[in-house]
């Protein structure tokens, strides 16, 4: 069975934590495209060369969840270069036999379009600050900057802009809690199998 869900949003939205949650109920294998965009970001050098020769070491760095990670991601996603050595093998993993769970920023409006579900994963600038600042510490103030600035960057790229796919079902979890959030995104993969 071919069963692809794409999950969108921006940072610290809870994107990560419902499509583990999903690809775990229904035994779809699981895919954060995010972690891409951070191994080429923190593995330096050329973005485009560093794209175009990810290894699983490079996925299983430890340090991929740091904020420097998360702002490399984002200043090599703007790259179309990078971008374009990345679209295949997630077209790839998405469509594979047994289904798929995808997130990211442009799953559903430029990796696969075609997906069954398409989830678009949200939270105010001021949440999601704060639960990156619960993560990782620092300066409050600083963290909601930056986030600021990365949704900025993210939604105004010329290549694949963060924004909700068509059909795609949005998940606030400003007030949710986790298992709701998690509770409302198998429903509507539920709803859909």
């Amino acid at each position: 069975m071919i069963f692809t869900v794409a999950i969108d949003g921006p940072a610290a939205a809870g994107k990560g934590t419902i499509s583990r949650a999903v690809a775990d109920r229904f035994g779809f294998a699981h895919l954060d495209t995010g972690a891409l965009y951070r191994a080429v970001g923190v593995k330096g050098g050329d973005p485009v060369v560093a794209a175009q020769t990810l290894t699983p070491e490079d996925l299983a760095r430890e340090d991929l969840r740091t904020l420097e990670a998360g702002q490399a991601a984002s200043r090599a996603a703007v790259i179309p270069q990078v971008r374009a050595a990345l679209l295949e093998f997630q077209r790839r993993f998405a469509r594979r036999e047994g289904g798929a769970v995808l997130d990211g920023r442009d799953i559903g409006t430029v990796i696969c379009p075609e997906a069954e579900v398409k989830l678009y994963v949200t939270a105010s600038p001021e949440i999601r600050a704060h639960r990156r600042w619960l993560e990782l510490g620092g300066d409050e103030a600083e963290v909601l900057a930056q986030v600021k600035d990365r949704d900025a960057r993210d939604m105004g790229r010329a290549d694949a802009p963060l924004r909700p796919a068509e059909g795609a079902v949005e998940i606030d979890t400003s007030t949710m809690t986790i298992d709701e959030a998690v509770a409302r995104a198998i429903a509507l993969v539920e709803a859909r199998l």
